[in-house]
């Protein structure tokens, strides 16, 4: 084995150490595993988002795409998470935070209904299925090149590996993960970019690069991919405001404070590791004009081009970038498969009926003997739940190891339709159930049908047209419908007790 294969394995172990040893955080509590008992502090909260945000895309994809289409073509990869933790901390981190919610479409139940919350869920739940397949796919990739594997051999370790952190300690795991991940690789980016800067300076990579790649053509010419480029850039600015991963990390924060400040933190290193990505994948363009794979490029330099320990760092941090974001979105799709399906829309309603035919009889029992009750189910349900979840995607990852298309439509289904009732209901006290409902199915739908039926040409405004059609549908519905379903406006002030929140009344 080589060096570089036994540095990735120490690599690797410790961070698995690390994310199983957070199992004695959780103390058997739901809430501990889901969002750390709300507890977390800035550095921690800012350091997980950072870390979700430079995920394989903003990274291994951003320097391929750089090479392949210009400087717009991967940048916007980096460019659009860090906007969208910037939105995030401007307009939803404080109000969200504040509301004392264990997962996203706990909103969508308290200010709407359970159907709306049961919809949404199922929404992000698929939509972030392939989010993890696309990370499982992209770390067991290079896994297998690295040590000469098979993929699906790779595939399947790296899976079973990131869930058995991911359930040992929940989001106390992700945070003791994302620290060891996250900073490390970017030492490795930084310094591989600098060590070549340094070596050969700009003048020797500029001859190869063509004018379009590095002008601003991208952002405004059609025949330059502006459309395609812009429809990214805003879907994960806007769009991605509606992922499980960041929201849990928001709601994690101890006050409305830190989860907004660590919003600004994630969107900084995020801009600072991928504008050095797009670099290094220009500095491709020289090193390897006729590279028959572009997402090799950022491994390859880390191999052939830099020192050992800045390859070796950059190796690590484009396995830990698919790692970070897979253990968030398992955490995240469990959560609400477990909390928002199961225990609030079947178990408890279960629970409610047995009791009320008497079959719950015996001895009454407190208040707070409950809330430990209730807590330690959702701790269970939710670990359970990610085994599916993590089988789901590994079927995806082998049937369609590179997602793209597939990927980019899921989460353009969910930011057409779920944005604008979150939007809305935390801003506009008229929103009501009968609009966010529509909202969601007419946005939701109308990007399906663009989909199939927008002419080539016009790529990119099937992102962006069903948003604006669902935010016109929500005003006019919920204003024609306020006298028969009044608005719950008020639940965005009040703030229900942590027994409430834990049983699924909340």
């Amino acid at each position: 084995m080589t060096a570089m294969g036994t540095g990735l394995i120490i690599y690797i172990a410790i961070f698995f150490v690390l994310g199983v040893a957070m199992y004695y955080m959780v103390q058997k509590s739901g809430k501990r595993y889901i969002i750390a008992g709300k507890t977390l502090p800035f550095f921690l909260v800012g350091t997980m988002l950072l870390a979700q945000s430079l995920d394989a895309n903003a990274t291994m994809g951003n320097a391929a795409g750089v090479y392949g289409g210009g400087w717009w073509a991967g940048f916007q990869f980096a460019f659009g998470l860090a906007l969208c933790l910037l939105v995030v901390g401007l307009f939803y981190a404080k109000p969200l935070n504040r509301m004392n919610m264990l997962t996203l479409p706990d909103f969508y139940f308290r200010r709407f209904n359970w159907l709306t919350e049961v919809i949404v869920g199922l929404l992000m739940c698929f939509s972030f299925a392939i989010l993890v397949a696309g990370n499982f796919a992209g770390a067991a990739w290079i896994i297998s090149i690295i040590f000469n594997i098979n993929y699906v051999t790779a595939l399947i370790i790296i899976a079973i590996f990131i869930m058995i952190y991911t359930v040992s300690g929940g989001l106390y795991s992700c945070a003791a993960t994302d620290i060891a991940q996250i900073y490390p690789a970017m030492i490795g980016f930084l310094g591989g970019f600098f060590y070549l800067l340094g070596t050969y300076g700009w003048s020797h990579f500029s001859p190869a690069i063509p004018d379009n790649f590095v002008d601003l053509s991208g952002l405004y010419s059609i025949n330059n991919g502006a459309l395609l480029n812009w429809a990214g850039i805003l879907a994960l600015a806007i769009g991605d405001v509606v992922a499980l991963d960041f929201m849990e990390r928001v709601f994690a924060a101890r006050t409305p404070e830190i989860a907004q400040k660590s919003c600004f933190y994630g969107a900084v290193g995020t801009v600072i590791t991928g504008i050095v990505c797009s670099y290094m994948g220009l500095m491709g363009l020289t090193f390897f004009p006729e590279i028959s794979d572009p997402r090799m490029i950022l491994p390859t330099i880390a191999q052939d081009m830099v020192p050992f320990m800045f390859g070796l760092l950059m190796l690590g941090g484009i396995i830990a970038a698919g790692a970070s974001t897979a253990d968030g979105g398992i955490l995240g799709v469990s959560a609400v498969l477990g909390r928002n399906i199961l225990q609030r829309n079947i178990m408890r309603p279960l629970e409610k009926r047995k009791k009320a035919l008497g079959q719950n009889e015996g001895r009454e029992i407190s208040d707070e003997e409950a809330k430990i009750i209730s807590d330690r189910k959702l701790l269970i349900i939710a670990r359970i739940m990610a085994i599916p979840v993590v089988a789901l995607a590994i079927w995806i990852a082998i049937v369609k190891p590179e997602p793209g298309i597939l990927l980019v439509l899921a989460f353009d289904v969910v930011f057409a339709g779920c944005l604008v009732p979150l939007t809305l209901g935390i801003y506009w006290k008229k929103a009501n159930t009968p609009g966010a409902l529509a909202a969601i199915f007419v946005g939701s739908i109308l990007r399906l049908y663009l989909f199939y039926t927008i002419p080539e040409a016009l790529a990119g405004l099937d992102t962006l047209i069903p948003p604006v059609v669902s935010l016109i549908v929500m005003v006019v519905v919920s204003l024609a419908t306020q006298n028969q379903y009044p608005p719950k406006h008020h639940v965005i002030d009040e703030i229900p007790d942590d027994a409430a929140v834990i049983s699924g009344e909340a």
